[in-house]
């Protein structure tokens, strides 16, 4: 399997989903779903796929709707549907994609990670279908519901009054995108606060699939994922002991530099999760593993998935 040469499945939702794979030549430890994040594709997480690859892991990635190479009648780059069906669509593709990996390697525990707007979608997904996952990582993510996400909620109602859902929104960069290269800027680029690696920060700003500027619809989407994850009910359908590792960056503007992944660990603690990894990485923006200490993340990440297939065995995903 090469994760050069991607593959396609059809999702219940309509979308045909661009999906690339890569594993060990014998049958996999266990397999790794990554959501990617926002305005990236699952391209971007090759160097990733293929050290988990060498450590005995399967990994799966696919292009979210509205990402990358991903098509679907209802969804132009930017935009995951039209109207206010989107985040149900996302999660319908993440299901099918689950589902392919399952019927792949039956029996084989499936560990979902998602960055950023895919931890997003990762803990909503896992809310959803509990009993289907033998891991959860919960990385760079921010389900915060304050000033932000009360303004964003107005701003976005007034924008989709005024333009429509299914173009980009004109004020929600200036409130995210913008206001995080302000607070964490080299001043080379507007997106230096990904991370300190300039390389990496470049091949960002070269890819036309990324850094581009999403729809209303999609905003609101987010933010209904967002608000969804930061309610004790989505947390309560998750069972206890799930392994679950929550990672974030000291200096990471998106998650208001760390505090927005400490917060959602005191609150499964205090809900009880028995499981739970967590750690705020120094010296760390938004990407770990497009960070300079990328290899100490991704091996720590290697660690804590080893230990949470010996914590489950083999337990079924279906």
């Amino acid at each position: 399997m090469s994760f050069d040469t991607p593959m396609r499945i059809l999702s219940p939702s309509g979308a045909n989903v661009n999906l690339r794979t890569i594993g060990p030549d014998q049958p996999p430890l266990a397999a790794i779903q990554i959501n990617h994040g926002l305005a990236e594709h699952s391209g971007r997480y090759k160097r990733f796929a293929e050290l988990l690859a060498s450590h005995g892991f399967a990994t799966f990635a696919h292009d979210h709707r509205g990402h990358g190479h991903t098509t679907a009648p209802d969804a132009t780059l930017g935009s995951f549907a039209r109207g206010r069906n989107g985040a149900q669509a996302v999660l319908i593709d993440i299901l099918a994609v689950h589902d392919h990996i399952a019927e792949r390697y039956p029996g084989t525990p499936i560990i979902v990670f998602g960055h950023s707007m895919g931890a997003l979608i990762t803990l909503n997904f896992v809310s959803k279908f509990p009993g289907r996952v033998a891991g959860a990582a919960i990385w760079n993510g921010n389900f915060g519901s304050g000033m932000l996400a009360k303004a964003a909620d107005l701003i976005l109602a007034w924008e989709q009054f005024r333009i429509g859902s299914d173009v980009p929104s004109r004020l929600l960069p200036r409130l995210t995108f913008r206001d995080w290269a302000r607070r964490a800027s080299d001043g080379r680029t507007d997106f230096d606060w990904l991370s300190h690696d300039h390389d990496e920060v470049d091949r960002y700003v070269a890819d036309p699939l990324c850094g581009w500027l999403p729809s209303v619809g999609m905003w609101r989407s987010i933010f209904e994922l967002a608000a969804a994850g930061a309610g004790d009910r989505t947390l309560a359908r998750i069972p206890r002991n799930l392994p679950i590792s929550l990672v974030g960056g000291a200096e990471d503007p998106a998650t208001n530099f760390g505090r927005a992944v400490t917060a959602l660990e005191r609150r499964m603690s205090r809900l009880g999760f028995l499981n739970l990894n967590s750690r705020i990485y120094a010296q760390t923006r938004h990407e770990s593993l497009n960070e300079l200490n990328r290899n100490l993340i991704s091996a720590d990440f290697v660690q804590w998935a080893q230990e949470a297939v010996l914590s489950v065995g083999t337990t079924p995903t279906r």
